[in-house]
């Protein structure tokens, strides 16, 4: 740990959804802790929990390179995408939403019997032209639950009615399925390690199956969820009997066979391993070693609520602080419902970035301003609180830095 004087702060966001991504609100945090503390040392370290942004960020983290191209977009046309190769590897990183995350599905056409993966196999195929070795594909922010059909489509398999004629893409057609053709799947395949980042409670089938949970989500009616869980059902039976490479990989309630609308499914099925999103995300960019270095950690996200404990990043960058003996303070766009339970899993304290009644619309807008100026506010608050601490003859806070567990900074 290092001397009040000159701390070393970690900042470690997500992305605010929609808003601001993670590298925008590093710097903006970064900029408010320096306002404060203009000598210390601060680190950003923007993280991604494999949604949007998470291709750009692992080629910044590593000095690779992004390579722009054209796939299918999830409702059938054209969309510039992108996928990432990172610094000193033949490591390939495909972000499943550049191609059919659910912000490229207009509002009026959100229906997940009709999106597509297609694009998604595209940027694998893209990913084997550049010569990649291993794949890296992140899973979240999707718009679509086809189980990974389209994405196998654009590798070359051929999904066939009982009249051997291919089927359209989406899932609405997946009931009409006889049989799937892998001749025409790229043989590169054989040879290309893929890995899925993926969130490890989302199951394909079930009554937590991902039609059920994320169809709504995602433009679903409630006739539109039961017929799409039938389709995913036997489309699971066909993938199993046609396709699957290895017997010992459970397609329906395996961890992460949901993710991304089943996309977890259809990749595992030829091949790919599923991993928790942060045992393998996190690792790319060294976080714990970052940890380590410092005297304070500051993450973020767009909403700290209940659920942040669930899968969230900032609650996993608490969980790893806490294991190295790291305070963490969270910036929040929004402080949801019961959010104090966030206290429960390290997080020390929370900062919300509103500093009074606005649209959301203008949150929007002055997102990079607000978040700034939180960050400023949260650290004038720590300082006071060192103060009081000497004040009243508590143990010098120079190897502490921010408010004991359990306490809010509230906005000045």
């Amino acid at each position: 740990m290092h001397h009040l004087s000159t701390p070393t702060v970690l900042v470690a966001p997500s992305g605010f959804k929609e808003s601001l991504d993670a590298g925008t609100v590093a710097s903006a945090i970064a900029e408010g802790v320096l306002r404060v503390l203009p000598e210390a040392n601060v680190r950003r370290l923007p993280l991604v929990d494999g949604g949007e942004g998470t291709a750009a960020a692992l080629v910044a983290a590593t000095g690779g390179t992004l390579i722009e191209t054209t796939v299918t977009g999830p409702v059938g046309e054209p969309i510039e995408s992108h996928f990432g190769m990172l610094g000193n590897s033949s490591t390939a990183v495909v972000e499943m939403a550049a191609a059919a995350g659910l912000s490229l599905v207009p509002r009026d056409r959100r229906n997940p019997l009709r999106t597509t993966t297609y694009g998604v196999g595209e940027l694998i195929r893209a990913a084997l032209d550049a010569g990649a070795t291993r794949i890296l594909v992140g899973c979240g922010d999707s718009g679509t639950s086809d189980g990974g059909a389209g994405a196998l489509q654009a590798l070359g398999a051929r999904l066939l009615d009982e009249s051997g004629r291919d089927l359209e893409l989406g899932a609405k057609d997946l009931g009409r399925l006889e049989r799937i053709d892998t001749r025409g799947l790229d043989a590169r395949l054989a040879d290309v390690g893929i890995d899925v980042a993926c969130n490890p409670t989302n199951v394909l089938t079930g009554p937590r199956g991902v039609a059920r949970v994320f169809g709504p989500q995602k433009g679903a009616t409630p006739k539109q969820v039961d017929r799409l869980a039938k389709r995913l059902k036997h489309w699971v039976r066909t993938l199993e009997r046609d396709v699957l490479v290895s017997g010992d990989v459970d397609l329906r309630r395996g961890v992460g066979t949901g993710a991304s609308g089943g996309l977890g499914a259809g990749l595992a099925a030829i091949g790919a391993t599923l991993h928790p999103r942060f045992e393998i995300l996190l690792d790319e960019f060294d976080l714990d070693g970052a940890i380590a270095e410092a005297d304070l950690v500051i993450t973020a996200e767009g909403s700290i609520d209940i659920q942040t404990p669930h899968g969230k990043v900032p609650a996993e960058v608490a969980r790893r602080a806490g294991i190295a003996g790291v305070p963490v303070l969270a910036i929040a766009g929004t402080i949801g419902a019961e959010s104090k339970c966030v206290h429960d899993h390290g997080i020390g304290a929370v900062q919300g970035i509103l500093p009074g009644p606005m649209t959301l619309e203008e949150s929007f807008e002055r997102g990079i301003e607000l978040v700034t100026d939180a960050a400023e506010r949260a650290m004038r608050m720590m300082l006071l609180g060192t103060e009081v601490a000497g004040f009243l003859g508590r143990p010098s806070p120079g190897a502490e830095f921010v408010p004991q567990a359990g306490h809010d900074a509230v906005p000045a």
